[in-house]
């Protein structure tokens, strides 16, 4: 079997592809999902598969309330409705949280076993959600341990991390290195308006050194960069009040992103969404209806000059506002 993430290239320079997150569904706090919405939801996964789309992730922690688990319940439920030649092309990435109640070697085991029940029975890329270096050291390298424990034993796919800088990057690479077992990716949060991947000696650079392939998580921002300001109607709730802070600061940004897609023939998301792949990043976009899919699709078949990436560097860079950073990112 070819290696679960082999199309999101970036580890060996070639052009990383697009992939599907599924934070959103299941997330009544930032989203406003309801069951209603479930076959939209599913005709959007639909969409992606035939567009190309093969890579979707998602976490046993997605999901608000009543209905934590549900992303992973619906993309394995949808998953399994697929072909089978179509549903071995996927891959099914899903991450684990470490919670405080989650400890040793064998803490993730109800867990995995779980989320790997909700999604059909397959688990091609397992992953850390987050680091606990920042709160409790002590408590992530058992859970790692266990992990690779999983990959070694043909329970899971491949093995990967998530909100990890480059200190913690390279620490937890050495180890699973002596012990034999690749670590295939990590997860960020990238974006124009979280540029701090990109910057020297981020782990955009360390992931081209070790041969990490890196994934772009909220590479629209939460949906600010993929239409124009004055276009946009705001949000309510938490994401409403973050795009009015935001908003004001990104008028330069946001019109050279609109120069660059008028010279393409394509919408602001694909140029955010080709500025991460121009870095050698797959990007994930939250994905909850079937244009939205159309829209990510279409910034396969192009990609940034050299000089337009500088140019939206350099404009994200000089930045003095951006997204919030992850509270549990670590150094």
């Amino acid at each position: 079997m070819a290696h679960p993430l082999a199309d999101v290239g970036g580890a060996e320079g070639s052009a990383p592809g697009i992939g599907v997150g599924t934070w959103a569904w299941g997330n009544q706090l930032l989203w406003g999902y309801d069951p209603s919405q479930d076959p939209v939801l599913e005709a959007t996964f639909q969409r992606a598969v035939a567009c190309g789309l093969q890579m979707f992730d998602t976490a046993d922690s997605y999901g608000t309330g009543r209905f934590n688990g549900r992303s992973e319940a619906l993309l394995g439920r949808f998953s399994a409705a697929l072909p089978p030649q179509q549903r071995d092309r996927l891959c099914l990435a899903t991450k684990l949280a470490p919670f405080p109640w989650r400890l040793g070697r064998r803490g993730y085991q109800r867990g995995f076993a779980a989320s790997k029940q909700r999604l059909g029975g397959r688990i091609d890329l397992v992953q850390l959600h987050w680091s606990t270096a920042r709160y409790a050291p002590w408590q992530e390298a058992p859970l790692l341990e266990g992990l690779a424990d999983l990959v070694e034993q043909g329970e899971a796919g491949a093995l990967g991390v998530s909100n990890m800088g480059p200190l913690r990057l390279r620490a937890v690479h050495r180890r699973l290195a002596e012990r034999g077992v690749a670590l295939s990716s990590l997860q960020v949060q990238l974006s124009l308006l979280a540029p701090d991947p990109i910057r020297p000696g981020g782990v955009a650079e360390l992931c081209r050194e070790l041969g990490i392939r890196l994934i772009a998580y909220s590479p629209l921002a939460l949906g600010l960069l993929a239409r124009p300001l004055q276009a946009q109607s705001w949000p309510t709730g938490p994401r409403g009040a973050l795009f009015r802070r935001l908003g004001p600061a990104l008028v330069e940004l946001q019109a050279e992103m609109g120069r660059i897609a008028a010279s393409h023939a394509a919408s602001l998301s694909a140029v955010a969404l080709n500025w991460c792949r121009a870095h050698g990043a797959m990007p994930i976009p939250g994905l909850r209806r079937p244009d939205q899919v159309d829209s990510a699709a279409a910034a396969l078949t192009w990609s940034l000059s050299a000089e337009e990436r500088e140019r939206l560097d350099d404009l994200a860079l000089g930045l003095e506002v951006g997204m919030p950073a992850n509270p549990f990112q670590s150094a």
